[in-house]
């Protein structure tokens, strides 16, 4: 198991698409500073997606440009396709994802095209990508179950894994958008992608709908994955997956990987402060159990 893990913060994309509440542009950067100065030094900011498709996501560009003049930070943009390329290059993208599916169900529900047209729409963009010098990270969703087709087979992840590997993305990020994997699923999904994509070209992104996310982490981590995408206080979901929760917590990998010895670079205080501060626009507390914890444990001392 790797002593050193790589956290990828998703609050402000992931976290905030599926928000009833919308954050303007000037406090989504406020949120993205935040972070940055916690200690997150990758986060992804927003997504060049169609504002009827995902309201939320409206003003990415001017997000992406507010955050450039932060150092030490590598900020990431998600693009459905060429259009969005185009348009998260001319607002100063240097890190961009794209994303795929692993069952037929959800890519028709989330990008109304079959696994094999989102492939095709991606060959543009990785293209123009490696032309322009631009990194494309891969996402892969509903790996270890489907709220549409039911469970997922491992050689299916793999097989889409396989093509974006192929195509040219540097690092292939596995999302349990549902969050119904348990650890030995969990293990079985990566040892059959890790037989086309190498273990330290694999991240997670794992949402915790039944609780399992930390022990699907560590399972992956005894595989030899040592990037994790995490959201701040446990924001996110799915617009198209109907009763998923948020990603995992990034207090509480955070709290994890710290008791296990492995140094995370970010500061506890800090990461707290942020997600308060989010939450508190959105009018509802934070999901992590350890802001609910550490805030609680806070509350008690200055009440005394």
């Amino acid at each position: 198991m790797s002593n050193a893990i790589r956290i990828i913060e998703m609050g402000p994309r992931d976290g905030l698409q599926n928000e009833k509440t919308p954050v303007s542009v000037a406090n989504r950067i406020a949120f993205v500073e935040r972070l940055v100065d916690a200690g997150l030094h990758t986060v992804e900011v927003g997504a060049f997606v169609s504002p009827k498709a995902i309201p939320q996501m409206v003003g990415s560009a001017e997000v992406l440009r507010g955050v450039s003049r932060i150092e030490g930070a590598e900020f990431h943009v998600l693009v459905p396709n060429e259009k969005g390329y185009e348009t998260a290059r001319g607002a100063g993208a240097r890190v961009v994802s794209v994303f795929a599916a692993a069952s037929e169900g959800f890519s028709r529900a989330n990008i109304n095209c079959s696994i094999a047209e989102s492939i095709e729409r991606f060959k543009p963009v990785l293209a123009r990508a490696k032309a322009d010098g631009v990194p494309v990270r891969g996402y892969i969703s509903c790996v270890l179950g489907c709220p549409f087709d039911g469970e997922i087979r491992p050689q299916a992840v793999a097989n889409v894994a396989k093509q974006l590997w192929d195509l040219g993305c540097y690092e292939i990020s596995l999302g349990d958008t549902i969050g119904v994997g348990t650890p030995l699923k969990a293990k079985q999904m990566l040892r059959a992608v890790s037989a086309h994509v190498p273990a330290a070209k694999l991240a997670m992104h794992f949402h915790d709908t039944y609780g399992q996310a930390l022990a699907n982490l560590y399972a992956g981590m005894e595989e030899g994955v040592h990037v994790i995408d995490s959201a701040a206080g446990g924001l996110g979901g799915c617009p198209y997956a109907p009763g998923a929760t948020g990603n995992v917590a990034t207090e509480d990998v955070v709290y994890m990987l710290e008791g296990m010895g492995i140094r995370t670079g970010v500061d506890m205080e800090k990461l707290l402060a942020a997600t308060d501060h989010i939450c508190r626009l959105l009018g509802h507390p934070p999901v992590s159990r350890v802001a609910a914890a550490l805030n609680a444990k806070k509350t008690r001392a200055n009440s005394k």
